[in-house]
């Protein structure tokens, strides 16, 4: 294993992976991401995403230790207390940052393992947070695919990767067009529940056991008219308060926990 050391925050490779952190055109350019902390670095691996650098704070986590958890050939790399300062976003980081490839996330990329798939779609999700949510639910779940629609940003955002706590990793997840994955899902003969408050029944009052797809939309704009149009049935959450809409990884939650009920959590 190749172990070499940086001390100065003024280094091409630090000054790269702040650009990497901070520049989606960047990421997207260059097929890099950054990954941080000794969890998501893991996942990523079991994963078998391509690590090419590991950057490690000896004061927080020991080589040894970070040589357990990577691949032998992995270029390693010692840091200072300034340079971890300055890449670390949080300090829970655990000493631990990584440069790693990006997978591509076609939809046509996806397989199934069982012949009655579950999969969760989410339309046009802008906040880093709630995407990171929704990945940690599909995770709880073991959703067989995460598919998003007209995604707004970026996957390897370090904000979707630290609030999905790496589940970024462990989901089969696709990105594509509103009308691509429709033509997808209708391949693969799966039913749309789309969550929508037109012509819509209580979500508890279908049947999930046969492959279905889950879509929910964004709370200020719901879902497109292609869903609202192309849906099997268009579902709602029965609300008893006084707003109309509930965070999206929240009602995302509902909907996929009632079709793993209903198929006895297979």
């Amino acid at each position: 294993m190749q172990h070499k050391a940086i001390t100065s925050t003024q280094n091409a490779l630090i000054k790269q992976i702040v650009v990497l952190k901070e520049k989606s055109r960047e990421r997207k350019k260059t097929g890099c991401f950054v990954i941080e902390g000794q969890r998501e670095l893991s996942l990523a691996i079991k994963a078998n995403y391509q690590i090419k650098s590991v950057l490690f704070y000896s004061e927080l986590i020991s080589e040894e230790q970070v040589s357990s958890i990577i691949p032998a050939d992995t270029e390693l790399i010692e840091i200072s207390k300034d340079v971890f300062q300055k890449l670390a976003h949080r300090d829970t980081t655990e000493g631990v940052i990584a440069i790693a490839n990006s997978k591509s996330h076609d939809i046509n990329t996806i397989r199934f393992s069982s012949e009655n798939p579950l999969i969760l779609v989410a339309e046009a999700p802008e906040k880093p947070g709630n995407i990171g949510a929704i990945l940690r639910t599909a995770d709880a779940a073991h959703v067989d695919a995460v598919i998003i629609a007209n995604p707004k940003g970026d996957l390897y955002n370090p904000n979707i990767i630290r609030s999905s706590v790496g589940c970024v990793f462990t989901n089969q997840i696709g990105l594509g067009s509103t009308n691509d994955i429709i033509s997808f899902l209708k391949e693969h003969n799966i039913s749309m529940y789309c969550a929508a408050l037109q012509a819509s029944v209580a979500y508890h009052t279908q049947d999930y056991t046969s492959p279905t797809a889950i879509i929910v939309g964004t709370e200020a704009t719901g879902l497109s008219d292609a869903w609202i149009m192309s849906a099997t049935q268009n579902i709602i959450i029965p609300m008893q308060g006084e707003i109309d809409s509930m965070n999206v990884s929240v009602a995302a939650g509902i909907l996929i926990f009632e079709a793993k009920r209903q198929r006895n959590f297979k």
